[in-house]
């Protein structure tokens, strides 16, 4: 008699479809996070990052189909797990919404990587050459003229900086937006006589994977002013989904309002010199 009394109160079992969407989506959500690590860190090679990146991806999208099958058995069983249905599609959003913008991205923007504010003459890798050796990587040399072509259609606004300051000085303010930005400077040779051309050399990193993207900058003298030429181009992969031609605007306007800002100072004075009156002296 217990037994029939309690058996109109029992619960609906849980959707084991449903506990299988949230699961999945948790494991994507740490497998990406792991992929992350491991790129940011060194921990491995790109190729297994990238292997363990697009397997996280994989199971969010499983976890989706997963979801709309939990759904559809939820209403026709009336059994419960529409919050973790809920949840798994929460983490899934989550998972997928960067890796949906950088698809946009690459169908946007052409498939380049090296990008300079100089194509005839582009500032070069030096000390930055030997690690662009390996298997997988981007040559040192410059694309070309493609990704000349490319670039200008893309990014016109990526052209030389002329700055009202002589050409040391233009050397130091860049070297200083470059510390502050975090790079890791792998050269750094300020103008020197007779030519006195500066040459900075620094290593990148992306936001979210941490990819590697190597800058040159060069400060040649022009008249009592100076240029300043960047280039930015990644280690990896032909396409660079903006992010290179994004860095050298951003670091084209800090050097414009760094300079400007460093002119409209006004110059210092010297101290006054106090000025003693001449001694009185008596008549004889």
């Amino acid at each position: 008699m217990a037994r029939r009394f309690f058996a109109p109160y029992q619960k609906e079992p849980v959707s084991g479809l449903a506990s299988s969407a949230r699961n999945l989506a948790v494991f994507s959500a740490v497998a990406v996070l792991v992929s992350v690590l491991i790129v940011r860190f060194g921990f491995l090679e790109v190729k297994p990052a990238l292997a363990t990146f697009f397997g996280a991806l994989a199971c969010a999208g499983l976890s989706i189909l997963v979801g709309f099958a939990a759904f559809a058995a939820i209403w026709q069983n009336g059994s419960r797990g529409m919050g973790r249905i809920l949840l798994a599609f929460l983490i899934d959003a989550m998972v997928l919404a960067y890796p949906a913008y950088l698809l946009y991205q690459y169908r946007r923007l052409p498939p380049i990587h090296d990008i300079t504010t100089d194509p005839i003459d582009p500032p070069s890798f030096d000390a930055l050459a030997r690690l662009r050796t390996g298997d997988g990587t981007n040559p040192a040399v410059y694309a070309g003229l493609y990704s000349a072509e490319q670039q200008q259609k893309a990014y016109p606004d990526i052209e030389p900086v002329d700055l009202e300051a002589s050409a040391q000085r233009a050397y130091e303010v860049t070297l200083q937006l470059v510390k502050r930005r975090k790079w890791l400077i792998i050269d750094e040779r300020p103008p020197q006589p007779p030519r006195m051309i500066g040459h900075i050399e620094a290593v990148a990193r992306t936001p979210i994977m941490g990819f590697r993207e190597d800058v040159a900058i060069r400060v040649t003298p022009d008249g009592e002013d100076s240029r300043v030429d960047i280039r930015s181009s990644s280690r990896y992969f032909e396409s660079d989904l903006g992010s290179n031609a994004a860095r050298i605007s951003k670091l084209i306007d800090d050097l414009n309002t760094a300079v400007d800002a460093d002119n409209l100072r006004p110059a210092r004075k010297p101290p006054a010199v106090p000025v003693k009156p001449p001694a009185k002296t008596g008549k004889k």
